[in-house]
């Protein structure tokens, strides 16, 4: 039996093999243990797909092709059920989701040098909030892909845990530790107690005392960056002439998230544009619109509201650059701004680490410190938003975008051997 830990995320992917000295991860992106989780079919060679930042350079290159990226977030909704325009062919978004965790299984054979039969894969605590049968779709869909992959054991371990479990191999005392696990798409908090005699238990059910999630992630700040600061350029706020109405919001709101981007360029919403041009106060902004719309550029313009999202990360200003759009074309914006266009979200994820600790029954202050994972644990307000929760608490962190792979690999090597 050949097991692995597989962390598919909205954003980024990693796996991880079990081999006689130990669990290791995969370099599944050229020199990187990380890919992107993306995907880029081509027209002209459809069936061979490229994967990762080959695919992002592809798409922001402009070749002709369909670039799709954040697939976990469909998991469980109404999109998943969809089919999306590949040329003159039409797939599954299950079957492009399956295309990708093969992708990932082959790369780590090829290091195995044998097949893979044994999967532990990582879950948030929730897809989605307060939807059970929701929350179950998703997984259930997410089991058959896997098992479609090839995998013939499938386990499933909650993503905060796995990182845990990574994070445990480094203290040297027992400790009850908050995981803030806030990635592309979800942010999952578990209360759980470590130590160095705990690491080699199979079971570790009592040692986990409350997990809670939100469907909030990273892709979120992105969104909300490009509602406050890219989309009124494109004509989001400005009115129509004859009846004085607001132009219509829902283009602007798919424009904004990864997961609507790939129905966005619909013909009908290019009709729409081109009328709502024709009447507009702004006629400068809406052609921008439609010229968006028409060279299918709003994935370019999510690229570069996560840039910015990024810059912020660490200084206090950052630029979005729009030459792609229009010659010239940029917006600032500052982290306040940033800030205040995300504090419902930051509020969210204070009450979520609050619940988690409600949950579990304890106070506060027993919990010794919360180790934060995932790539938008590194925005300092979300960072602060949870560290309300349990201020006393110590804040640690180490390989935030590879800590679940890594503690799904230890899971792995502890359930198949």
């Amino acid at each position: 039996m050949a097991a692995c830990g597989l962390d598919f995320g909205t954003s980024n992917s990693a796996l991880g093999i079990v081999t006689q000295q130990g669990p290791r991860l995969v370099r599944v992106d050229n020199d990187s243990e990380l890919i992107p989780t993306a995907i880029f079919f081509d027209l002209d060679n459809w069936e061979h797909p490229r994967f990762g930042q080959a695919a992002i350079d592809a798409a922001i290159g402009r070749e002709p092709g369909r670039f799709l990226r954040g697939l976990k977030s469909i998991l469980g909704s109404e999109l998943f059920e969809r089919t999306t325009q590949i040329g003159p062919h039409r797939i599954t978004f299950a079957s492009v989701i399956e295309r990708f965790i093969r992708h990932l299984k082959a790369k780590a054979e090829e290091t195995l040098g044998h097949e893979l039969d044994s999967v532990v894969h990582g879950r948030p605590v929730h897809f989605y909030d307060g939807d059970t049968q929701a929350d179950a779709r998703a997984q259930a869909s997410l089991e058959t892909i896997v098992r479609k992959s090839g995998f013939k054991n499938v386990r499933f371990v909650y993503e905060p845990i796995a990182a845990a479990y990574h994070y445990e191999a480094s203290v040297e005392n027992e400790e009850l530790v908050l995981v803030a696990d806030i990635g592309g798409g979800t942010s999952d908090f578990s209360l759980i107690r470590i130590g160095p005699q705990r690491r080699g238990l199979r079971d570790r059910k009592d040692d986990i005392l409350a997990n809670t999630g939100r469907r909030l992630g990273g892709s979120d700040l992105d969104a909300a960056l490009s509602l406050a600061v890219v989309m009124p350029l494109l004509g989001l706020g400005s009115f129509q002439r004859e009846k004085n109405l607001p132009i219509p919001k829902s283009i602007y709101f798919e424009l904004a998230h990864w997961a609507t981007l790939p129905f966005v360029y619909s013909w009908t919403n290019v009709d729409l544009v081109r009328r709502l041009h024709a009447d507009a106060c702004e006629p400068g902004k809406l052609q921008r619109l439609q010229r968006t719309l028409e060279l299918q550029l709003g994935h370019r313009i999510a690229f570069a509201a996560e840039a910015a999202k990024i810059a912020l990360s660490g200084g206090a200003i950052a630029s979005v650059d729009l030459e792609f759009l229009e010659a010239g074309l940029s917006c600032s914006v500052q982290r306040t701004q940033f800030e205040l266009a995300i504090a419902e979200r930051t509020a969210a994820l204070t009450n979520a680490a609050v619940q988690c600790i409600r949950t579990a029954g304890i106070n506060a202050r027993q919990i010794g410190a919360i180790f934060f994972t995932g790539g938008s644990s590194r925005v300092p307000v979300f960072q602060e938003a949870v560290a309300r929760a349990a201020p006393h608490a110590v804040r640690r962190s180490a390989s935030d975008l590879l800590s679940v792979a890594l503690g799904l690999t230890k899971a792995a090597q502890r359930s198949f051997g």
